[in-house]
């Protein structure tokens, strides 16, 4: 296990460049550390996270069994609001899917729409599959094999050019972007950016007319392979994924 100093939450920030402002915009943790220790603390207690439920209706796949097997932990966060009434609140996030599933209640819902992602993917998945199983039959030299692989992989950018299409990214200025245009056009896009917590919260509050107070992630179960995350430690937002798109995001919102 690692013995990295754990950092301040008062260090903890959410941030992005942004190419519209020439600078970088930032979300501080304001007024989310109790409430991150009361997820946890609940998540220890209750060992799911389908807190909405009975635990007699509990869904199995939704056990926090889960984040310490083979898949290994994941990151949660809290965002802490201001309704446009006056009313504050929290919302709360998990990072891309919980064991294959998009949507839990009580959570708050991904950017993407599921459906269209699904409609999306499946048959070209499928297909992708299927040519990988036909390189099989040839040997690894042939010209049939070199032929199908450039094709799979031509096909797997295709996907990916679809998928990122359907990240519609709103900012407090008004303004909603697909991901390809809110991404400098000189880096990649990693895959499953726009699935961590900052922007799938930011992302509520835009929806729903709320403005952010703060926002704090931790991470919950196993360590990650590289041993870079660490059951309930807190983590600042990630630079290859978020740092792409939370300054546009962020762009307008008030940092008072």
């Amino acid at each position: 296990m690692s013995n990295k100093k754990q950092p301040a939450l008062a260090d903890i920030t959410y941030s992005g460049f942004c190419e519209k402002c020439n600078t970088t915009h930032t979300l501080g943790s304001k007024n989310t550390l109790e409430l991150c220790e009361l997820l946890m603390k609940r998540m220890d207690r209750e060992k799911r996270i389908d807190f909405t439920v009975p635990s007699a209706d509990a869904n199995p796949d939704l056990s926090t069994d889960y984040l310490f097997g083979n898949a290994r932990g994941q990151m949660f966060g809290v965002m802490t609001y201001t309704g446009n009434q006056g009313e504050t609140g929290a919302a709360y996030a998990f990072s891309g899917q919980y064991n294959g599933i998009w949507e839990v209640a009580g959570w708050v819902a991904p950017i993407i729409d599921t459906t269209e992602f699904d409609s999306l993917t499946k048959t070209t998945e499928l297909e992708i599959k299927r040519i990988g199983r036909e390189m099989e039959l040839f040997p690894s030299d042939s010209k049939e094999r070199k032929e199908l692989s450039r094709h799979r992989k031509q096909m797997s950018r295709d996907l990916m050019q679809k998928i990122h299409a359907i990240y519609r990214l709103p900012s407090f200025t008004g303004e909603t972007k697909i991901l390809p245009k809110v991404a400098p056009s000189n880096k990649g896009i990693p895959t499953g950016t726009g699935d961590c917590c900052a922007p799938k919260l930011l992302n509520f509050a835009l929806r729903n007319e709320l403005t952010p107070r703060g926002i704090a992630e931790f991470y919950y179960g196993k360590e990650n392979r590289s041993g870079s995350k660490q059951h309930k430690q807190f983590y600042s937002s990630c630079e290859e994924k978020c740092g792409l798109i939370l300054g546009h995001m962020l762009c307008g919102l008030s940092s008072e």
